[in-house]
């Protein structure tokens, strides 16, 4: 059993809105948003069902705080370096912390009540663009651009069939390829004897790619 299982069930004198989120995030984490009920959260808190109502009025408030926790993960653009570090380390975090929570992925922008956690973030990217010298519209034009491509990149990673290089390698060798008659398509053949042979990580495609969007945005800085 793992440590989270050995934890202690909570009676209703010990709850509090945030073991409540907390609880809620994990069992999202462990079986999907979609799995999520209050009969089932208050389950695996041991408190009883009409508790829970002490502290959200419905799951959709449950949502918006969980929400508002998964923010709270992200690291905020740093302002002591230049706008593309300061940004690259932003994605990098949101897609770490996405990776963690991937019923999040499509939530994150959906709640119409975000929390204090979801308008930090918001107001720190924002401003890194700003001060950065991109003017209002283009600093939205790349707010746009950026969580698209580390959203994106999220809920594709989410849904591969492999985690690592090395099972990767081994679904490209013994799925992949004997669907794949060598007459019939040749390019993917040739591409996928060279990248197992190169132990070639779908991973490091994002950084490949958040650095493509990072400087096609740095000439528009100034254009108003």
């Amino acid at each position: 059993m793992s440590e989270r299982e050995h934890r202690p069930v909570a009676s209703d004198a010990l709850l509090s809105k945030q073991r409540v989120v907390i609880e809620a995030v994990r069992l999202a984490d462990r079986e999907g948003v979609d799995g999520l009920s209050m009969r089932r959260l208050a389950g695996a808190l041991g408190a009883g069902a009409m508790s829970l109502y002490h502290y959200v009025a419905n799951k959709e408030e449950l949502l918006d705080a969980m929400i508002d926790l998964v923010f709270e993960e992200i690291e905020l653009p740093p302002q002591e370096t230049d706008w593309q570090s300061a940004m690259r380390r932003w994605a990098v975090s949101a897609r770490q912390v996405l990776a963690r929570h991937p019923w999040a992925i499509g939530l994150m922008q959906s709640r119409t009540s975000p929390g204090p956690a979801n308008l930090r973030h918001s107001e720190a990217v924002t401003a890194c663009l700003r001060t950065a010298g991109f003017p209002v519209f283009m600093a939205t034009h790349a707010n746009w651009l950026l969580d698209s491509y580390v959203y994106g990149f999220a809920l594709q990673e989410a849904s591969l069939p492999f985690d690592t290089a090395d099972e990767l390698a081994d679904m490209v060798e013994g799925v992949f390829l004997p669907q794949l008659p060598p007459d019939e398509f040749p390019y993917l053949n040739e591409s996928a004897a060279a990248l197992v042979a190169a132990g070639y990580d779908p991973a490091e495609e994002f950084i490949f790619g958040l650095d493509l969007v990072l400087g096609a945005l740095e000439p528009l800085r100034a254009t108003a």
